[in-house]
């Protein structure tokens, strides 16, 4: 896939603004044409900093008429600063480890220059912390998904235009791609995949898509009307992941010592209740509506968990175990 196109980012307001009060303070009355020329923006770009300077930042900015500029019609010693507590400092700090995840990938470039956007007004110190937490926080996903951004961007536009669309989308387990037209309702990302979920307009069914099998992507002139009932937070409350089942599941799980205090670190549903066991271990309690995704949950703890119910998540498990067993028998 050929790079993304470079995304051409203008000086940000906290350096016009600083520009314009320096200008201020020496009395040189600049007007917005001569700031839009000088930045190479719009007047009504530095029309929009001097109110937020006058408005917000309370300056005594005022405009001569015989000069045909503005002045400072109080001294005016500095700007204020851009503030933020400890806590939003680490938010951000993290946030921006986040986005280096996508190193790498589609998203890269767009994610990088979006961060640059939410960060340029603050002030220097911040943003020298800023550079620094590549040295403090980190990131490391497992198996990230690859990312198509054209793709993402097309499917986004027909998310939020309530467009029909049809592409090619290959199934696990499917020979070749078959065509599907969907009305598209939402876009999530689980586990770092991203899926589409819609209306598949042949099956008359909801149906969720990974968007690494689309492909051949068109866009219909035709719209349909958002479903006023849909809430992702409801569709996918009772799954351990992506797949939204109709079943009805008190999952009970028993875990050893070693792998309670795993267990015990990370929040696995909404559902979810712990039980503390006296030999130091634990027993998890799920509600969930399928278990295609927690039997693959529950295979990774190996010999560390057992299945106390449901009895048909029990069976599959030892079916599972059985033919690893065999698989993996000395010969």
């Amino acid at each position: 896939m050929p790079d993304a196109p470079p995304v051409r980012l203008t000086r940000p307001p906290y350096e016009r603004m600083t520009y314009i009060h320096e200008q201020l303070q020496l009395d040189k009355h600049p007007n917005c044409t001569s700031l839009a020329a000088h930045f190479e923006v719009s007047p009504k770009t530095i029309q929009r900093d001097i109110e937020f300077m006058r408005d917000r930042w309370n300056l005594p900015i005022e405009y001569d008429e015989p000069r045909h500029g503005y002045y400072y019609a109080q001294p005016v010693e500095n700007l204020p600063l851009v503030t933020m507590t400890e806590g939003e400092l680490v938010a951000l700090l993290v946030a921006q480890k986040a986005v280096e995840q996508y190193a790498g990938t589609a998203f890269e470039a767009p994610l990088t220059n979006a961060f640059a956007k939410l960060t340029a007004q603050l002030d220097g110190p911040v943003t020298v912390a800023l550079g620094a937490a590549r040295h403090v926080f980190s990131f490391k996903a497992a198996g990230p998904a690859r990312a198509d951004l054209e793709l993402f961007r097309r499917l986004s536009q027909a998310v939020l235009e309530t467009r029909e669309i049809g592409f090619d989308y290959r199934g696990l387990g499917d020979a070749k791609p078959a065509r599907r037209r969907i009305q598209p309702w939402h876009l999530c990302c689980v586990d770092n995949q991203w899926y589409l979920i819609g209306n598949d307009n042949d099956r008359a069914a909801k149906r969720t898509f990974a968007l690494p099998r689309i492909t051949r992507v068109e866009l219909s002139a035709r719209t349909f009307p958002r479903p006023a009932r849909f809430s992702i937070r409801e569709h996918l409350g009772g799954s351990f992941g992506i797949i939204a089942g109709n079943g009805d599941f008190r999952v009970r799980l028993r875990f050893d010592s070693w792998a309670a205090q795993l267990v015990r670190e990370r929040f696995w549903h909404d559902s979810q209740e712990l039980a503390e066991r006296r030999d130091g271990g634990l027993e998890l309690t799920l509600e969930l509506d399928s278990l295609a995704e927690v039997e693959r949950w529950v295979l990774s703890w190996g010999e560390h968990v057992e299945v106390l119910a449901p009895k048909e998540l029990r069976r599959r498990i030892g079916e599972v175990a059985q033919r690893l067993a065999a698989a993996h028998a000395d010969r």
